[in-house]
């Protein structure tokens, strides 16, 4: 009873004291977390692709009048991420062939056939950097693109949109955008005629569009 007595006086004590002092206990927000400048920069370490919040994406246009949009529904990558020297960064990823999504079960069917990706026999799409630098307010990414067994080496742009740090329940995360083309010709894609007029039914450029999330591995250390 006594110890129950001195604890009740030590909550009144500390109660008093600061209703006096005018001080306050201050919890930070969510907001004002996800603000802080230390996330700006974001913390080194591995971040895997969030494939429930990514998608890698592609446009073609047909007969030279619309882009048909398509994805890749089956994906893995990673980002291994040094904040002290972005240059020491590096990525990587994987797409399933077949899980191309055009949404018209037929043309997914006939861009899996040989005439296309050839899927049974090239199952995999996948790229590794090789460099990564500076460009202005961008990054570019220098690394090897390899699609129905031709590999090239290629580069494109792109921006870190943002980071999220690490809560209770979940580790840090960062956002990543990216855009490139290629041209399919060059990886033995070369399926399709021309309309009289000369345009292609099936355009050569393929815009292929990148949005990752992507959490820190929870065994990475920060």
């Amino acid at each position: 009873m006594k110890r129950i007595s001195f604890l009740l006086g030590i909550v009144l004590f500390t109660f008093v004291v600061l209703s006096q002092t005018g001080a306050e206990i201050v919890v930070p927000t969510f907001a004002e977390r996800f603000a802080a400048s230390s996330y700006k920069t974001g913390a080194s370490g591995e971040y895997t692709f969030d494939r429930a919040h990514s998608a890698i994406g592609f446009k073609v246009k047909h007969n030279g009048l619309i882009e048909i949009p398509g994805f890749f529904r089956d994906f893995t990558g990673s980002v291994n991420y040094d904040a002290k020297d972005m240059t020491k960064s590096t990525v990587e990823f994987t797409a399933k062939a077949t899980s191309i999504d055009t949404g018209n079960g037929g043309r997914d069917t006939h861009l899996r056939s040989a005439d296309f990706f050839e899927v049974t026999k090239f199952a995999d799409i996948t790229f590794k950097s090789t460099k990564i630098a500076k460009k202005g307010k961008s990054w570019l990414v220098t690394g090897d693109f390899t699609m129905k067994g031709v590999t090239k080496s290629i580069t494109f742009p792109f921006n870190i949109v943002g980071w999220m740090p690490a809560t209770e329940r979940s580790g840090a995360r960062m956002g990543i955008m990216a855009s490139t083309s290629l041209n399919r010709r060059d990886y033995g894609i070369t399926y399709g005629n021309n309309l009289p007029s000369g345009i292609p039914v099936i355009a050569d450029e393929v815009n292929i569009d990148f949005a990752i999330e992507a959490p820190m591995r929870l065994n990475t250390p920060q």
